[in-house]
């Protein structure tokens, strides 16, 4: 239930006390002066010199990939154009041909806009790693409107950080700001390319430090409008300094709803520098599962304060078995800094040198313990892109190549699941089936109203198709199974 105050009789009551009250003070003592308050009200921050000094050195960044054997001509969703397919909706944007032109596997189309800025003079660029993932081609372009075709010099997936290569001297290279020196309440401005709309200013203020949203960073928390596109550009205090990376926000919506956060610049640096150095970044490890030490548990075993990293496992065989680590043990500083949060512990750990020999106090049965352990290196993310780009591609017959199917033989275990006694699972759509919607992932059921049991009788009834006229297919997607007509040649 929401309580609604009328603020106008509110306003005018309060005007009259006011005005009340003078008359009476002037009718008491005509000499009264009234009192000056006791500090001036300060004027809203003017940011046009701040976007003068800093704008130049943001710069939009924008990615293209290779078409996908599942492009569409309308570049929408597939999943929204299976909704428009199935209730026979119109579909929006659609080219006035019938059907869409064939898509060429080798033709490059726009992926993603993200926005970075110029962390060096001789062309380095710093934006986020999931602006940059997965692009065949990163694309820089300057306030000036130059465009440079750019190289990824190395991204990190864990605090989002990427650095990106231009081949040009003498830029405007941004000044890095003194975390220390942010404080809650100061006013913060970003720039960015909100929706590709470029060099697009928003501002507001700091509303929170140290904010845990993940293992390895203690995100800069603003009220500033921060929108798809936005990622990846500066965040700027008064004094021109960039002091964060806009990364993410809190939206149920996907649109900005007033909380939006950005990475550090400390850390920020720190990851650059290792991905300039080599390409990737590397961590540190002890091999503990933690969770977080309550009241109620920090009391009843003598620590007194909710504080540390409660250890509930150990891995066999690494540095915190090694080290004596036990399950039930609470580690309260690494390398002699406290640990306040469970949150504190992956990050001191994750940011020390593989190899370095540390020290560590853990809190066991009343009494406090302090332990020698050399830290392991955790192991790097896996590029998944290029990890399918190796995967080999089942081969087709000459019947399936014709209409641009590959398929593969359903399992037991799936077949199971959907409660199907045959069929085939789609591997590749391309072509005909792609234009057609096959997709990656469905399941053929019928071709040419026939049942097939597995891939031979797949391929044997599609040889025997007419190759002149549609080709029905039954196929599954999910819990919903449905026709679409293969037009090969076309």
């Amino acid at each position: 239930m929401m309580l609604k105050l009328d603020v106008k009789p509110m306003r005018s009551m309060a005007f009259a006390c006011m005005f009340a009250g003078l008359a009476g003070a002037f009718a008491l003592s005509p000499q009264v002066v009234l009192a000056q308050p006791a500090a001036a009200v300060r004027g809203l921050p003017d940011f046009t010199d701040l976007v003068d000094q800093v704008g130049p050195s943001v710069v939009n960044i924008r990615t293209v990939e290779k078409a996908s054997s599942r492009a569409n001509a309308s570049g929408m969703d597939e999943e929204m154009l299976e909704f428009f397919r199935r209730f026979g909706v119109p579909i929006p944007n659609a080219p006035k041909q019938q059907r869409p032109q064939r898509p060429q596997d080798e033709d490059q189309q726009p992926r993603g806009v993200g926005s970075g800025f110029i962390l060096t003079a001789d062309g380095f660029v710093m934006t986020n790693a999931h602006v940059v993932e997965g692009a065949d081609e990163v694309i820089v372009t300057l306030t000036d409107k130059r465009e440079f075709k750019a190289k990824i010099v190395g991204a990190d997936k864990r605090t989002d950080v990427a650095v990106v290569k231009i081949e040009a001297t003498g830029l405007p290279a941004v000044k890095v700001g003194d975390l220390n020196r942010l404080r809650v309440g100061e006013w913060v401005m970003a720039i960015g390319s909100p929706f590709g709309l470029e060099n697009t200013v928003t501002a507001g203020i700091v509303s929170a430090k140290q904010r845990d949203t993940g293992d390895y960073l203690p995100f800069i928390q603003t009220d500033v409008a921060i929108n798809p596109g936005n990622s990846g550009g500066p965040l700027i205090n008064m004094r021109g300094e960039v002091v964060g990376i806009n990364s993410q926000i809190y939206s149920r919506s996907g649109g900005f709803m007033g909380i939006s956060f950005a990475i550090p610049m400390d850390e920020a640096i720190r990851v650059s520098e290792q991905l300039r150095a080599s390409g990737r970044v590397t961590r540190g490890r002890i091999g503990v599962q933690i969770g977080q030490v309550t009241k109620d548990v920090a009391e009843s075993i003598g620590l007194g304060k909710a504080q540390g990293a409660l250890v509930t496992g150990v891995e066999a065989g690494s540095p915190a078995d090694k080290a004596g680590v036990e399950a039930g043990d609470i580690i309260t500083r690494f390398d002699g800094k406290p640990i306040e949060k469970v949150a504190d512990l992956p990050r001191l750990v994750g940011n020390t040198k593989p190899g370095t020999k540390s020290a560590m106090t853990v809190f066991r049965r009343g009494a406090s313990r302090d332990l020698g352990i050399t830290i392991a290196e955790i192991e790097p993310d896996k590029p998944a892109a290029k990890a399918a780009e190796r995967e080999e591609k089942p081969k087709a017959s000459a019947a399936a190549q014709q209409i641009g199917l590959a398929v593969t033989e359903l399992t037991d275990a799936q077949k199971k699941e959907l409660k199907v006694k045959g069929g085939v699972l789609v591997a590749a759509a391309t072509d005909a089936a792609a234009r057609a919607g096959l997709r990656e992932g469905d399941v053929i059921l019928a071709v040419a109203n026939t049942e097939v049991s597995g891939v031979k009788e797949f391929e044997s009834v599609l040889g025997k198709a007419d190759k002149g006229k549609a080709i029905n297919v039954l196929y599954r997607r999910g819990e919903w199974a449905q026709y679409a007509l293969i037009r090969p040649g076309r």
